[in-house]
């Protein structure tokens, strides 16, 4: 697959031939759905929690008589059928995080990089190098771009000048290729490679290496 590259004033830098195991695929929504939930279940925060029978505070002095009474049995305020008693198996914190194999979560990026390619949310720039590292500069491309909601990905490391400008930039994410995941290349509208990027992807991912 071949596709032109662009500079950040919009102009002509060439073209690019991308890899059609990373960018040709036919993107499949299963695949996409399992590596979205392994991701999503390992950034839950997992720390719910509520007091049990043994947590809660109230005096272990029997409440009343066992018999004669007329009422149930009851040995302890604790109960969870009393008021501010402890609750019956409630939530305790613990880890959502499940396996997936890393090739998996491998060929889950190759498909979601094929998705913007076929979608045709695919643009490959030359490189984040800008002249003023204003926030105004970078608005300014990215409204002529067409740029609304776009995840940039850049090489080994992100342009520090560039990454300055954008932080106040709304729509705009920033990562490196080492962090390019599913969620995020799904999540936005576009999908921004730089020429560092697409070399460090097919370089990482022709090994079937992906964190």
């Amino acid at each position: 697959m071949k596709l032109d590259v662009i500079k950040l004033d919009g102009g002509k830098a060439g073209s690019i031939d991308l890899d059609d195991a990373l960018f040709g695929l036919e993107p499949r929504a299963d695949i996409l759905h399992r590596v979205v939930r392994w991701q999503r279940a390992r950034a839950q925060a997992g720390t719910h929690s509520t007091l049990g029978k043994s947590d809660v505070s109230y005096s272990t002095k029997k409440i009343y008589r066992q018999k004669g009474t007329g009422g149930a049995r009851h040995g302890s305020r604790k109960a969870p059928t009393f008021r501010h008693g402890g609750t019956y198996k409630g939530p305790v914190p613990r880890s959502h995080a499940h396996d997936l194999p890393k090739k998996f979560r491998a060929l889950g990026l190759c498909h979601a990089l094929s998705a913007k390619a076929g979608a045709g949310q695919l643009v490959i720039l030359d490189g984040l190098d800008i002249k003023e590292a204003r926030t105004a500069v970078v608005a300014k491309a990215a409204k002529e771009l067409g740029w609304k909601r776009v995840l940039i990905i850049d090489g080994a490391a992100v342009n520090a000048d560039f990454a300055r400008a954008a932080a106040n930039v709304e729509g705009i994410d920033l990562l490196p290729s080492i962090g390019a995941n599913v969620y995020d290349i799904l999540r936005r509208d576009t999908l921004v490679l730089t020429r560092a990027a697409v070399e460090a992807l097919q370089a990482r991912l022709g090994k079937g290496d992906v964190k």
